[in-house]
Parts: C-alpha cells; structure tokens; sequence
C-alpha cells in the first residue's frame, strides 16, 4: 500500500474523507511555496499536490493561472518544483506532483520518475494525460512504487472510467464540475453519481480504490457537503486565492491559509459519511 492510499485508509478509519491540498512550486517563490505547504500540513492538509508550473494549464482556472504565472516569470524549474517535494515530503505527508505531460516529456521521463522517487514524492497527477497514452510512464511509475493518479469526469464514458481506475493507484481523481478549476462550485448532488459510477466500475467495487473529488471546492461547508460521499476532498484555488490575498504579506497569507485549511479540516471531519 503506498504512502497515499495509507493517508486516505487513515482517514477513513477516522470516519472521514482526506483532505488534499495544491498549490504550485515557486508561488510566490520557492521559499515561500515550501513555508505555505508545510502550514497546510501542520493545520491539517492529509495529502499534499504540488503544482508544476507550466505556460499553457489547461484545466485551471485563472486564479492559478496568476499563481503559475508568477512562478514561471521568477524562473521556477523543475528542479526546483523536486525541491520543493523534498522539503514537503520530509514532514511525512504523501506529496505528489499535478503537471501537464509535456514538461516530464521533456525533463525525461524515467529521470522525472527517479528524481521524484529519490526526493520522497509519492507519484504524479496527470490531468492531460489518458492511462491509454501513459505507457512509458505507467511502467516508469510502476518500477519505483510510484503512485499514478488519472482523472475521470461526469461526461467520462462507464468504459473510460473501467480503464481509468485500473490503471490507478493511489486514488483516482474525479473532476467536480466540466471547467476550470476556481470558476464554479461543485455540489454533493452533481458529484455523487460520479463518485457512485467509480466506485462500482472500479476493480474490487472500488475498495481498493479511494476517489477524491476536486475542481470547485473552497469553504469547509461545501467540503462536508462533498466529504458525505467522496474518499477524499482536493482543494487548490481556494489555496492560491488566499496568498494572491495577502500578496506581500507573508506572514498574514501563512496565517490565513492555516486558518483555511482547518476549516476545510473541520468540515470533511465534521461531515455525516454516506
């Protein structure tokens, strides 16, 4: 069982969905991405994803489009994007990357693979990147115990979502809304017959399997909403929109991120499970 799936079979015993907080390496720069993590961890964050920045996001939305932006502009790489798992990793959360494929392309993907590896990351969000397609990194993950974590949506075919949540391991993601991160908000009542679809076209009717619901969450409300069916519950813009917030006050944008991050803390643990 990897460190992810652990996180999320903790939870779980607690009677509660995990809570899974993004944001992206280098915002607003690498020192100050790693501090914002790590408060997220100490005020309750079960599952870290760290952002890789890149100039073309496809599913984000334009508040971390601002935060990517920023990162790329001040010159972040992917070294630096591996550093900043390291210093996360080291506090014992799963940290995984969400990246688009063309950067691990790139960078190589059996050297990503083993780089990541080596700085204690758990595995990789892929959100363009199909199992169909993933070959290479399917086997480049596979030989290191690295978690592969694929998407499916409401507009996912049952066949699409049967081959999705075999080829993953950890969880699997399933997109709240059909959009952008940070421009809607997901509901209970559209995500949990994704969630239900999933879960039953998953090996082992899903008990193998945690599904973690993202895009458009952002208030520890509509987190127990989500958290009554989801294994899980990612949160990203909210994340960013607070620092964005409190640009150039770090010590006021740490605090108000903790201050998130336990609320949404309070609400997936507060949540009447399903």
């Amino acid at each position: 069982m990897t460190g992810t799936r652990t996180a999320f079979e903790k939870a779980r015993a607690e009677d509660r969905a995990a809570l899974v907080g993004y944001l992206p390496a280098g915002f607003p720069d690498v020192d100050g991405s790693i501090a914002a993590l790590k408060a997220m961890v100490a005020a309750g964050c079960d599952v870290i994803e760290i952002g890789l920045p890149y100039s073309d996001p496809v599913m984000d939305g334009p508040i971390i489009q601002a935060a990517a932006q920023q990162a790329l502009e001040a010159g972040v790489r992917t070294t630096d994007v591996l550093r900043t798992v390291e210093a996360v990793a080291a506090t014992g959360v799963p940290t995984l990357v969400m990246t688009y494929w063309n950067p691990i392309e790139r960078y190589g993907v059996e050297r990503f693979a083993q780089d990541l590896a080596n700085a204690g990351g758990a595995g990789l969000i892929t959100p363009d990147l199909t199992p169909d397609f993933a070959p290479e990194w399917v086997a480049a993950a596979d030989a290191r115990d690295l978690d592969k974590v694929f998407l499916v949506a409401p507009s996912s075919t049952d066949e699409r979502i049967a081959l999705t949540t075999a080829a993953s391991r950890g969880f699997v993601y399933a997109t709240g809304i059909m959009g952008v991160t940070g421009t809607k908000q997901a509901t209970a009542a559209g995500v949990a017959p994704l969630i239900a679809r999933t879960k039953a076209l998953s090996p082992n009717g899903g008990a193998d399997l945690p599904v973690g619901v993202g895009v458009g969450v952002s208030t520890g409300a509509q987190a127990a909403d989500l958290a009554a069916y989801a294994d899980g519950v990612i949160v990203g813009s909210a994340f960013v929109r607070t620092l964005l917030d409190n640009a150039g006050d770090r010590a006021a944008g740490l605090a108000a991120l903790a201050a998130l991050t336990e609320e949404l803390a309070a609400g997936v643990a507060g949540a009447v499970r399903a």
